[in-house]
Parts: C-alpha cells; structure tokens; sequence
C-alpha cells in the first residue's frame, strides 16, 4: 500500500447527483483519487461490509474502476461487487446495494455527453440503494478540499471482462453480470406473460438506447425475455462517447426516435432512456408522453402490474413537475408530497413507507423497488399497462385527461448561461416575488409567490432557495429555477403550466395553450435582455 502526497481540491463539491466535471478535470493528476478518498473517509466502511462499484461506460469508466479498486483495497475494504466491464445502470446499481452492501460508488454524469471532451461523474449511494445526503455530501466536499494524501494500493489490473471472483491478498473482487439481478426484478414486478402476448399479437416496439448502458437491460427483456423482434433496440451497444450523441432523451436529442413514431409507419409505442438508465421518455404513435403525465398515468393503473397491485400508499413529485398526479392522488384519497428536485427527498419517503411511486419531470420516474429513478423498469410499466387496458398510448392518455382534466406543462432550458447573468437574473425576480401577489398576468391574477422551502416530514430537515414560484388563481404557475446538472456555464429552467377540464384538451398544441403565460414569464423575468438568449437550447 501506498500513500500519495497531493494538494487539495477546493472545486470538489458535489451536487444532488454527484461530483460532475469535464473529463479532462477529471484527468488531472490526483484529481478522481482525492475525491474517491474522501469518499471513503466519511463513508468509514467496516471490513466485512460490502461495497458496489459500477457505471454507465462512458470515457474514463474503465480506468476509474481500476483506481477505487486500488484504493478500496488501500482503505481496508475486503469484498467488492462490480459490474461486468465497470457497467452498471444506476438503478440497477441500486438495486444491488440494497441486497446487503454497505454503499455503492457510480461513475456517471447521468444524460450529460461523455468522450474526451465530454463530462465524467461520481457519486456515492448509501446503504438503502439512494443518493447520499447533502450531510454526506457536505462532508466529502469539506474532507476533500483539506486532504493532502491518499492511500492506494499497488495491484495489478482486475480483469473486469470475465465474471467470478477474483482474490487479491484480502482484497475478493465479484465480478458479476450488470443485467442478470436486474432483469429478475422487472420480471418479479410486471406481468411478462402479458407483455410477452401484447407483442406476439404484432404490437411492434422501438427503443432507443442512445448508445448508453441501457442498450444491454433493453435486449436482454425486450428482446430475449419478452420476444421483441431482433433490432426492437437501436443503438443498444454502449460506446464511450455515446456515438458522439448527447444521451439525454427528450424531443430534442433523441429526435431520430421521435421522426421514426411521428412517421407513416410508425411503432406502436416507443421509447428511450439516458446515459446511465434512470431516465426514460414514452411516445405512442404520433403521441409524446411528458413525464409528467407519465407519473400520473401510472399512478391511475398501478393496479394493472402484479408488483403494484396492493395499491400505493402515496406518491410524490418534484415541485416543478405538473400536478397532474396530485388530481390522481386525490381521487385515490393517498398522501401526495411536492419535494424539492432531487432524488434524495424521495428516499426518504419512500424508506418510510409514506409513498410507493414518485417522479420528476426531468424524466424521472421511479418506485420503492429501488432508490433511484429508473428508465427501463418505466418502459416496461406502461408495456404492463398497455397489455391490460389493450388501448394504445394516445387511447390511455386521452382518457385520464377526460377523467381527471389535463395540464398543459412545458419546460424550457437554457443551457450555458454565464453564471453571472443567470444569477442576476434570478435575483431580479426573487427582489420582485412580494410585489406580484394580486397583479394581473396573463389574464389571471397572481395568488401566490415564494422561493420554494421544503420542511423534510422524515428527518425534519429544511431545503430553502428550490425555485422561484408564482401561483395564479385558475390553478397555472410559472417556476424559475437554476440546475445544477450541467458542468460548463449555468442551466436555467422555466416550466410553465395551467390545467383545464372539458372536451377541447383533446385538440388543442401544448405551445399554443400555453403561449401567453410564456410570453409573461419572459418579460416577467426580462429573460431576453438579461441572458442575450432569445430561444430556449431545449423545449420539453
């Protein structure tokens, strides 16, 4: 064992979903090993314990793998689970630190692009399966920018391609299938022998898996389990640079996917998900499903997959997603919980046992099957619920907006912003929340205007500074908020979004609907003048 004198990191805070950087930070000397140590002195693991290292194949994913190793082995860890090749989904990675690890380290930067001049991520996920706390997470950030050696291992290279362990000195390396344990669960949770008929009566499927790792999740059930034609899956093999494609699957990046559902001879149904598999995106035949609706949508027939058929004991949702699912929640008569973005919040609710589904409408979606959202596991629940109902997407969706009324809900991102312009932006308008209550917007009037806080039910903990949001009196809201998912520049976020019941929601564009509040939105926010932007990089 070696110890390594370095010099501190000071840039490495990590966020709500890890430490995300250009691969080239990353590629610094000492940089990956520095946080990784720091990892491991808060995390203090015990020697018995067992940890989990995977990710989703990106540039550096490999040779990350083969450093944590090095240095689990330097910090007194004995049993390491890895994923064939360094992979692992990250839900699927959760799922198997919950089958008795002590934590888990990701290497991921989730949809963001990967390659050399791409970005690299790390994280570390706790013992239940979910992200680590932001009182973990403060305490990497701190430990890491103090640290001035690291301890390493002189090993030689693991093997990562053969599955079976692997014994070096007291260091027992299980190198496992990344789909098998994962693939079993989706089988545990949703009717395959439905789906399996649903799709031998011709019902035909398009998955699009970006080049990312849910290419291998997506042929082994699509394909092989569920009896999908050869080619259901495109894009299925991951490369390092996800194909030089950004992995990030909505309307815009996954726009081939898209052209191919709108076509003549459209699929059935189609979908995607991201770089490390916890996103997903759902289209029917010439339908685009936002994720919001998604959630509410599966919220109204969980009963339809065996998993889910006691019912749910609540749900939850990021507070910029639409409430389309707090109409269901309250048809239901279950709890429904409005939580800040990120996945945390929902870890504990769902480790209390207060909700069983919960999304984001970044297209995220998940359940208590795992702690993190999850893109494939829902795929194949609205396959279960499709076999069930025997409606198409449109069919189904048409109906929950008869029966529970629809909003219309749109997000614009802007991405890159100089960080200054986007701060000031947000301080200009945070200046002004107090000032709009009772002023006319868009032919409404403004009820309500806060900075988002969130008062934690479980750990009675508070999160302050979530989002700007403003409230009007038919039930429409326009939310800013900055996201921290990006690595060069600021992201800045609008969502958008007003709900109507009756007939014409049948026919009417999101965009159209939803014009005159975005036109408020941005001179609310002098958006224009202030970032120089005078369209959104990305509209979902």
């Amino acid at each position: 064992m070696a110890s390594i004198q370095t010099t501190p990191f000071a840039d490495q805070q990590p966020g709500t979903s890890g430490l995300r950087k250009r691969s080239t930070v990353f590629q610094q000397p000492h940089y990956l090993e520095n946080f990784v140590q720091a990892l491991f002195d808060v995390a203090s693991l015990e020697r018995d314990t067992t940890l989990v290292i995977g990710g989703d194949g990106r540039y550096l994913n490999r040779e990350a793998v083969q450093t944590i190793l090095r240095m689990a082995a330097a910090n007194g860890v004995t049993r390491v689970v890895v994923g064939q090749h360094g992979w692992l989904s990250t839900p699927a990675a959760s799922h198997l630190i919950r089958q008795g690890a002590a934590g888990g380290i990701i290497l991921s930067a989730s949809h963001n692009p990967g390659g050399p001049n791409g970005d690299f991520g790390i994280k570390y996920n706790i013992g239940n399966g979910g992200p680590a706390p932001e009182s973990f997470t403060n305490a990497v950030a701190g430990r890491a920018a103090t640290l001035t050696q690291y301890r390493i291992a002189d090993l030689p290279i693991v093997s990562l391609d053969t599955i079976g362990v692997q014994t070096i000195d007291a260091l027992h390396i299980h190198v496992v299938d990344p789909v098998a344990a994962y693939a079993e669960l989706m089988e545990s949770l949703f009717d395959f022998a439905a789906i399996r008929a649903l799709i031998a009566s011709g019902f035909r499927i398009r998955f699009d898996a970006m080049h990312a790792i849910t290419g291998p999740y997506a042929i082994e059930i699509l394909e092989r389990r569920l009896g999908a034609v050869h080619g259901t899956v495109i894009n299925g093999e991951p490369l390092t640079d996800f194909g030089g494609g950004h992995p990030d699957p909505n309307l815009t990046y996954a726009h081939a996917l898209v052209e191919e559902l709108f076509g003549d001879d459209a699929p059935d149904f189609g979908a995607a998900s991201d770089g490390d598999g916890d996103r997903n995106m759902i289209l029917g035949q010439r339908f685009f499903v936002t994720p919001s609706d998604s959630l509410a949508v599966i919220a109204a027939n969980a009963k339809c997959a065996p998993g889910y058929a006691r019912g749910l004991t609540g749900v939850a949702r990021s507070m910029p997603t639409s409430r389309a699912v707090d109409h269901v929640a309250r048809a239901l008569n279950i709890e429904c919980f409005e939580t800040p973005t990120g996945w945390k919040f929902f870890g504990n609710l769902l480790d209390a046992g207060r909700i069983t589904l919960c999304g984001e409408e970044s297209f995220g979606t998940g359940s208590d099957h795992v702690r993190e959202k999850d893109g494939l596991w829902a795929v194949l629940f609205w396959l279960n619920i499709i076999a069930a109902r025997k409606q198409s997407v449109e069919q189904i969706v048409n109906e929950h907006w008869t029966k529970f009324g629809r909003n219309y809900y749109t997000r614009y991102d802007y991405e890159e912003i100089p960080t200054d312009a986007a701060n000031g932006l947000m301080t200009h308008l945070r200046d002004r929340l107090p000032s709009l209550v009772q002023t006319p917007i868009a032919n409404r009037i403004v009820t309500h205007a806060d900075d988002f806080s969130y008062h934690d039910p479980i750990d009675g903990t508070t999160s302050e500074h979530q989002g700007l949001r403003v409230l009007l009196n038919d039930g429409s809201r326009i939310i800013f908020r900055l996201s921290g998912t990006g690595t060069a520049g600021a992201t800045l976020r609008l969502y958008v979004e007003s709900y109507e019941i009756g007939p014409s929601h049948l026919a009417r564009d999101v965009q159209t609907a939803l014009k005159p509040l975005v036109d408020a939105a941005l001179e609310l926010s002098e958006l224009v003048a202030r970032t120089g932007r005078t369209a959104p990089t990305v509209i979902t």
